[in-house]
């Protein structure tokens, strides 16, 4: 059995509600779009930052289903484990690997919707950048869990696991930066 310590515990929980709370916002303003086509989503501000120009591409909808349903069912699973994280609870190691691969593959998947987002879709969904910014440390403190302070590449990859997270941040804010920069600028 592997207890998460208090700090990935609360990572655990607090990443799994604000990823739940931003899918089932998105899910809602998806349906709410889907019924009304003339409806602007409370999360479109201005021309980059617009989630409802997100919500009506292809890539919104992979897999013939919005997204943000996904993240709904995915982060509900995070909670449950958090939240029993939190109280002390143990969990065997094959639910620890499960939570990593389904976080791996989030990460995966995020990936190729921040390309989307900046060089096809040429918006950004704010409550999508919660999504992007939570699986990450839910990915970090997973690897932890499994192979923290083991010997081998993949204890190295856990001890590390703080700086990748802080360098994909630096990489997606510059990302960011770069593809709008004229944008940013012009609001100066």
């Amino acid at each position: 059995m592997i207890t998460a310590g208090p700090r990935a515990a609360w990572i655990l929980l607090l990443g799994g509600v604000l990823g739940w709370l931003a899918a089932g916002a998105l899910t809602v303003e998806r349906f709410k779009l889907f019924t009304d086509p003339g409806y602007t989503p409370s999360c479109s501000f201005n021309p980059i930052l617009s989630c409802g120009s997100v919500m009506v591409t292809d890539q919104a909808a992979v897999f013939g289903f919005p997204n943000p349903l996904i993240g709904v069912v995915g982060f509900s699973v995070v909670v449950t484990l958090g939240i029993l994280s939190v109280a002390g609870v143990g969990f065997p190691s094959w639910i620890w690997g499960g939570l990593w691969l389904g976080t791996a593959l989030g990460v995966g998947f995020i990936c190729w919707l921040i390309f989307e987002s900046l060089y096809r879709i040429n918006a950004l969904c704010p409550y999508c950048m919660v999504v992007w910014a939570v699986v990450t440390p839910l990915l970090a403190v997973t690897t932890d869990q499994l192979w923290g302070r083991r010997p081998g590449p993949l204890g190295v990859l856990a001890e590390w696991r703080w700086t990748i997270v802080v360098l994909f941040f630096a990489v997606v804010l510059l990302l960011v930066f770069l593809r709008f920069q004229d944008y940013w600028l012009s609001l100066v």
